[in-house]
């Protein structure tokens, strides 16, 4: 198939999210169901197995986690090893201890264990300048000092979070010393010591002196010196030297992707990061515990001394760098406290990939962690916390702790706390998405869950906080603070000067969206950080001092008619991304065959037989109900996906009680300014074939399947936007009506506020009236008791017949 008017590459990433939508839609897991874990357990740890086994499968059933895998150390021993969940779909295969997992930042640990190898050689000199070792590092420094190799692992170099080359976005997989190199295009952001500011490109420089001083690639300098030293005989810095069979299939989503259960995603990209050293390892658990084991033992494993004990000891101990919260850095590792105990550990977050590990010292007790599913960091981290809590009761002889699981809002709950709400000068809003609530603040977007009789941010990505409201339903409380909730007032269109940044930049598997919220021009990147810019100059913004990219701007690029054709985010380009253009606001591609040919086979075919009673149907038009509801009809014209008229007849049917129900959300809008207009209603059944058979598998999410039949052929599915009372003129949306693309998810979170206001405006009035917005349309809604209405397959001409 060739796509008229809209590139393929802007509709690839819809395809692929619907269908490992339609993949995974039977696959939601109930905890009762769920296959019992490959596990192994040490006598006397059974029921801390008993626990973890179902907790996970209770996470793993409300949150459809793919392959999860832990691994429990105590002293030098691997108390608890286990698996859960599917390792491969194609062959059944489950996750066990020996599943390997890409372990995002866990890797900076060996790279910095590897640099403080050379260090007790007499190789390096850890306060000497980086530039004694890699003479060709010369990033622009406007400080009297120079960065150390120990500012490189401890997150004080001054250096920007990503490079230009081998980025964390970059799938060109160049070296290490590529990687390195672009950093001579970027300045330092911070003075050497000043501040802890985490950066990749920082410890895959320490990679490279390491590389340098060996005269051997990092990879196989590691593999020889560290991982085989520990017994981690599966692991790797390089995917390919992996047993392929041992991988988990792996998957990416966003917040902002269809959530009808299960959740959308897609698999994730399997390049090897130009910042190798600092998040490529491919591990197991099994192996991580070894890890865990040595560290322990004051650098020992099995006999062997990797690193000494006073090697040990001073990567652990802490560095602060002015007045920062924690968890504060030592030589690499992150040093903090669970539940008054010391620890040491590091988390990781990669494509496909969560991980987390963490060490109690003077315990002795450890726990790996991994999922399969990128941003399931949340989980992840509870899951390691409740491991600790588990082996910390049972060592005290106390009662082994219970933990929460959070449940679905009830009806209705959802809807009734949607809203913008205030605290000083800081707002945030919470979504309704059906009966899942979102809240959109602290710069993610997160479902919220019932806990009880309260409620509480809960979902892969993030657990906490709590969420109180007010029994006026007027404010909410978070963390001691009260949000009041703010009338539901119109937006402001956006500033006309920013119009031209609007949209998607980068690659599928990692894209920049670039939308105006309230006034302010906001970045999405890296799938859940949402990040409000602060205007620097015309084409500059810069990034919060918070969160990811502290103290780094974003630089746009324009062509002559003032549109950006990239922008250069933290010193990464990222291209614009162009859905197309759609003359006359019509989405257009070019069917498979010939529609007349279609045609002739769909009203020659015969619909599905169902041998369920159905109501009579009795079919009515909106326009008719109330004609100030205006008809769009485009399967009438050839202004349609399809290029040419499938509808002999500009007309709209819905069964009786849809379309009155219509008409209500019509009458309820109409005090706002507003009036529904109608692009389709009641479609006969032939045209759902001709629609089936005229795209190409990617593209069936879209259309409905003629083999089960659609809510339109039912007559209780619905079309629509919104127009304007005052100028009868169609209010623009976010992405055009049927388009094929993921901004016609109802969440999509781009385009300006005023834009998403209306798109919420339209679902509003529409759910309140019984109606279900479809989970990849924001035109499309389903009435509620569309499963009582047969198939019908008659013309529109003929239904009076």
């Amino acid at each position: 198939m060739s796509i008229i008017r809209t590139p393929r590459a802007a509709m690839l990433l819809a395809c692929t999210i619907l269908a490992t939508l339609g993949a995974h839609q039977n696959q939601v897991l109930h905890a009762a169901d769920a296959p019992a874990p490959q596990a192994d357990v040490a006598p006397g740890y059974e029921a801390i197995a008993e626990k973890i086994a179902a907790f996970v499968a209770a996470e793993q059933a409300s949150k459809n986690l793919p392959a999860v895998s832990i691994a429990i150390v105590s002293g030098d021993q691997i108390v608890y090893a286990a698996g859960f969940g599917e390792q491969h779909a194609a062959d059944g295969s489950r996750a066990d201890r020996h599943t390997i997992y890409r372990v995002g930042s866990v890797s900076k640990l060996f790279n910095d264990v590897a640099v403080m190898q050379l260090v007790e050689q007499g190789k390096i000199d850890l306060d000497a300048p980086v530039s004694k070792y890699l003479p060709d590092f010369k990033p622009e420094n406007r400080f009297d000092k120079e960065p150390t190799v120990r500012q490189l692992m401890n997150h004080q170099s001054g250096l920007i979070r990503e490079s230009p080359v081998g980025n964390y976005f970059d799938a060109n997989q160049p070296s290490i010393a590529e990687t390195v190199a672009s950093l001579n295009d970027t300045a330092l952001v911070d003075e050497p010591g000043a501040k802890t500011k985490y950066s990749n490109t920082a410890v895959s420089a320490a990679g490279l002196i390491v590389e340098r001083l060996v005269g051997k690639p990092f990879a196989e300098h590691l593999q020889a010196t560290l991982l085989e030293p520990l017994g981690m005989e599966s692991s790797s810095f390089l995917r390919a030297d992996v047993p392929a069979e041992q991988i988990p299939d792996a998957w990416m989503w966003a917040p902002h992707f269809p959530h009808d259960p299960p959740r959308a995603r897609f698999a994730a990209p399997t390049f090897d990061l130009g910042t190798l050293p600092a998040g490529n390892l491919y591990a197991s658990v099994d192996d991580l515990a070894n890890f865990l084991i040595a560290l322990f033992d004051g650098g020992k494993f099995h006999g062997q001394q990797i690193i000494s004990p006073a090697t040990l000891a001073a990567m652990l101990k802490p560095v602060g760098a002015g007045k920062e919260a924690k968890p504060l850095y030592g030589v690499g590792f992150r040093v903090d406290q669970f539940d008054g105990h010391p620890t040491f550990g590091h988390n990781g977050a990669v494509y496909g990939y969560s991980t987390n590990l963490i060490g109690l010292p003077e315990e002795k007790i450890g726990v790996a962690t991994v999922c399969a599913l990128d941003g399931s960091g949340g989980f992840v981290h509870r899951l390691t916390e409740y491991a600790l809590r588990l082996m910390l009761a049972q060592r005290a002889g106390k009662p082994l702790p219970a933990i929460d699981l959070t449940t679905p809002l009830p009806a209705g709950q959802a809807r009734a706390l949607a809203g913008l709400y205030q605290n000083g000068d800081r707002t945030l809003r919470l979504l309704a998405d059906g009966n899942q609530l979102l809240l959109s603040h602290d710069y993610l977007l997160s479902e919220v869950r019932a806990l009880g009789e309260r409620l509480i941010v809960d979902d892969p990505h993030t657990y906490g906080p709590e969420i109180t409201p007010a029994d006026d339903g007027q404010s909410i409380a978070i963390a001691g603070e009260t949000w009041t909730r703010l009338p539901d007032a119109k937006p402001a269109p956006c500033p006309a000067k920013w119009e031209g940044f609007l949209g998607e930049y980068g690659e599928d598997h990692n894209i920049l969206y670039i939308y105006e919220d309230r006034g302010q021009l906001w970045a999405l990147i890296e799938w859940f950080y949402n990040y409000p810019l602060t205007e620097v100059s015309e084409n500059v913004f810069a990034f919060p001092n918070a969160g990811l990219y502290p103290a780094e701007q974003i630089v746009f690029k324009r062509d002559a008619n003032g549109a950006a054709t990239e922008a250069v985010a933290a010193d990464v380009t990222f291209k614009r991304r162009n859905f197309g253009d759609f003359p006359g606001g019509v989405f257009q591609i070019r069917p498979l065959r010939p529609m007349e040919v279609l045609r002739t086979e769909a009203l020659a075919a015969t619909p599905p037989k169902e041998a369920r009673p159905f109501r009579k149907p009795d079919l009515a038009e909106p326009s008719k109900l109330d004609p100030t509801i205006k008809l769009d009809v485009r399967y009438a014209t050839d202004r349609n996906f399809t290029g040419v008229p499938v509808y002999e007849s500009a007309q709209s049917f819905l069964q009786r009680p849809a379309a009155e129900a219509t008409v209500r959300a019509h009458q309820v809008l109409k005090e706002k300014g507003y009036g529904l207009l109608i692009h389709d209603g009641y479609r006969p059944w032939y045209v759902t074939k001709m629609f089936w058979d005229s795209v190409p598998d990617n593209f069936h999410g879209f259309v409905a399947d003629p083999e089960k039949g659609s809510r339109h052929n039912r007559g209780c599915a619905v079309d629509l936007t919104l127009y304007d009372l005052k100028t009868g003129e169609p209010i623009e949306m976010v992405g055009v009506y049927d388009e094929m693309s993921p901004r016609s998810f109802p969440l999509y979170p781009g385009g300006t506020s005023l834009q998403r206001y209306h798109r919420e405006l339209l679902r509003e009035a529409m759910e309140a009236q019984n109606f279900t917005v479809n989970p990849i349309e924001w035109w499309h809604f389903d009435y509620n008791d569309w499963q009582q209405y047969p198939i019908v397959n008659k013309r529109f001409e003929d239904l009076s017949k």
